[in-house]
């Protein structure tokens, strides 16, 4: 049986989701709960690579096995064995064929700002401090700028071997909360398909460009010529969350 599961974790501790030699990840420490609960080795595959940091509240995973234990129970059989910043949250089948990478239509990635002079000790953990911020409507304005079908290799960080750098982002959407200390940031991103480090760095030159530090004429450049010099700063990984992972409906349960 294809069981494809539903995981949130806190990426704090992690280096990543795909194995590693030498540091613990996501994708490890799923398999050593599998192997714990089935008696069973296996190999686990993702929507996509979270980097070293990144959380995740709705990354699609799937395995192969021949258990006894229902898809639907699988959070429940897992749990007992994971760490608790990892977590299975919804169990399926799906078909022989469903590639949760592959097939996969969407992504939305949200990252977490929040504006303060100081620190907020509760909010250090997933989201990012800056000190001062453009305001809502010049954020919003800027992120159309980063909308739609584009090369967006200067957006992604050296040593990736991807086979084109051509990437559509479907939106950019900002939205703002005030909270105790300050207002809070939350920038979500949808697209077909995400670059090593690209959302971080959208993130960066959206600020960028929304303090008119950097215009849309070097954004074009940057699109054009690929140069990363052009663009704004990478942004810290724990303002990153990997929100939802989405499929076409042919797919029954591939979008819970």
């Amino acid at each position: 049986m294809r069981y494809v599961l539903k995981i949130a974790y806190d990426g704090t501790n992690y280096a990543g989701w795909q194995r590693q030699a030498n540091a613990l990840s996501v994708q490890e420490a799923l398999e050593t709960a599998i192997e714990s609960a089935l008696g069973c080795v296996v190999k686990t595959m993702a929507s996509g690579r979270t980097d070293a940091g990144v959380h995740a509240a709705g990354q699609i995973c799937q395995f192969d096995a021949e258990c006894s234990v229902p898809p639907e129970k699988m959070p429940d059989c897992l749990n007992r064995f994971l760490p608790s910043d990892v977590r299975v949250i919804d169990g399926w089948a799906g078909a022989e064929d469903f590639d949760c990478n592959r097939n996969a239509k969407r992504k939305t990635y949200c990252y977490s700002l929040y504006v303060s002079q100081r620190e907020m000790p509760l909010k250090e953990r997933f989201s990012v401090r800056v000190e001062t911020a453009p305001t809502l409507q010049k954020l919003r304005t800027a992120a159309k700028l980063l909308e739609g079908e584009h090369d967006y290799k200067a957006f992604c960080a050296s040593g990736s071997s991807v086979k084109t750098t051509v990437r559509t982002v479907y939106e950019v959407r900002v939205e703002e909360r005030e909270s105790l200390g300050g207002r809070d940031l939350l920038v979500f991103v949808t697209g077909n398909g995400f670059l090593y480090n690209m959302v971080r760095t959208m993130v960066g030159e959206l600020l960028d460009l929304a303090s008119a530090k950097r215009t849309q004429e070097s954004l074009l450049e940057a699109f054009s010529t690929g140069k990363r010099e052009l663009l704004g700063k990478t942004m810290p990984a724990k303002g990153l969350t990997l929100m939802q992972v989405e499929y076409d409906s042919d797919w029954g349960k591939g979008q819970r």
